[in-house]
C-alpha cells in the first residue's frame, strides 16, 4: 500500500479513488505515487506519478483515459461532499 495516510489530505476520497483506478490501469502497481497540496484558492492539486513505460497507459489516446479519470476523481469528491453536508 501507500506511505501517505489519506484521512490528513484534503480530499481524501479523491485521493484514494484516484489511487485506486490508476493501480488498476498500470503494468507497475508497486510504482504509482500519488501526491496532494493546495492550489489555487480552495481547489487540491493531485499530481501521479508511474513507472517507466506505463504514462501512456494513464494518458491514453488523445488523453482520454486522463480525461475520464479526472472526471471519475471529481465526481467522487462531490458525491462525498454532499453526503458530508
Amino acid at each position: 500500500m501507500s506511505d501517505f495516510d489519506a484521512n490528513e489530505l484534503e480530499a481524501p476520497t479523491a485521493v484514494a479513488v484516484l489511487e485506486h483506478i490508476v493501480r488498476s490501469i498500470v503494468d507497475d502497481a508497486d510504482a504509482v505515487e500519488v501526491s496532494s497540496s493546495t492550489g489555487r484558492g480552495d481547489k487540491v492539486k493531485l499530481e501521479v506519478r508511474v513507472g517507466p513505460g506505463d504514462l501512456g497507459r494513464v494518458i491514453g489516446r488523445r488523453g482520454r483515459t486522463a480525461q475520464s479519470i479526472r472526471t471519475v476523481v471529481r465526481r467522487s469528491e462531490e458525491h462525498t461532499s454532499e453526503l458530508q453536508s
